[in-house]
């Protein structure tokens, strides 16, 4: 088995996390951590266990050892960081949203091309235990036609705009932060939309606190959609079909609900021993395995669908990002 040298671009707390459950893989060698700040990469680094701290992006990726570098920065920057690690022919698995726009994707997939270098959004929700049950149970033929996605995502975060979430040139608002949950489930469930309407809650600052979507299609399928920085809800997604519907959370404890035939029946998943992550980071390990330069799974056209869909949204719903739009 081959022992890929893993870095990280960007040590906050994703980040943290991240490497925490890359310490399950025996496949994995955390080899570096890298920041703006050197103390705050070595910080990181003695924290998780890393081998070697770098207060430069650019000094990382000039390293031979790196194989794989995690991006763990703020969306405005990821197509930056992962050109920059693309252009020195290291492997790339990108946070979400994998980038500002439709644009800004295109040019990271060219680069991945142009390199012949494997690049994958860090969508770790298709490699989940729970989600993978639930697309399962959703092909079932006995609950008929699905007509309508419900979900949502919201928690009620601190209004800071020194930081990230509320920082409007670092990409804030809740659609790219955690909107795109609820986004990805859809499009993985029912397609790409043919009507997209939205409204939104606007701060003076042009951030997006709060945003409802409805997601409209030609089978007469519906999807309605919401995200806030403002408010606190179950996270949680329902399935309506024809004949039954399925019900599940984020929570990774919480069972399944699925109600077929008049009947209900809770299914509980075995989540594994870390949070998720290492599954998306193994994955990305089996493909450089293999030779590919981009995952078959959660393939880079999915991800530029994906985008475009949040770009309409972003379009309908009058959001704007300075220097990106």
């Amino acid at each position: 088995m081959k022992k890929y040298n893993w870095a990280i671009l960007g040590c906050g707390k994703i980040a943290g996390k991240f490497a925490s459950d890359l310490k399950l893989l025996d496949n994995a060698r955390l080899y570096a951590a890298s920041s703006r700040s050197l103390q705050r990469a070595e910080s990181f680094a003695a924290e998780f266990g890393f081998e070697r701290a770098y207060g430069s992006y650019e000094e990382m990726v000039r390293d031979p050892q790196v194989d794989v570098v995690y991006i763990a920065t703020p969306h405005s920057h990821h197509k930056e960081h992962a050109i920059l690690c693309l252009d020195h022919k290291k492997a790339v698995l990108c946070e979400k949203a994998f980038a500002i726009n439709q644009t800004e994707v295109e040019a990271m997939i060219q680069s991945s091309a142009e390199n012949q270098t494997f690049l994958m959004e860090a969508f770790w929700t298709i490699f989940q235990p729970k989600f993978k049950k639930v697309l399962e149970l959703a092909s079932d033929p006995d609950l008929g036609q699905l007509k309508f996605v419900k979900s949502d995502f919201m928690f009620n975060g601190e209004v800071d705009p020194e930081k990230r979430l509320y920082n409007i040139e670092l990409g804030a608002g809740s659609l790219l932060d955690i909107g795109i949950y609820p986004i990805f489930r859809s499009l993985v469930l029912l397609g790409k939309p043919q009507t997209i309407k939205t409204m939104a809650q606007l701060l003076d600052s042009g951030v997006e606190e709060s945003i409802f979507m409805l997601f409209g299609y030609e089978n007469g399928s519906m999807a309605s959609l919401t995200s806030s920085f403002a408010a606190i809800s179950k996270n949680e997604t329902e399935l309506c079909f024809e004949n039954g519907f399925i019900k599940f959370e984020r929570d990774h404890d919480v069972p399944i609900l699925i109600h077929k035939n008049g009947v209900d029946q809770l299914i509980k998943i075995d989540a594994g021993a870390g949070m998720g992550y290492e599954l998306e980071a193994a994955h990305v390990m089996e493909c450089l395995d293999q030779g590919l330069i981009e995952s078959p799974v959660l393939p880079l056209e999915f991800s530029l669908e994906l985008m475009r869909v949040m770009d309409a949204v972003r379009k309908e719903a009058g959001i704007v990002f300075p220097g990106h739009d």
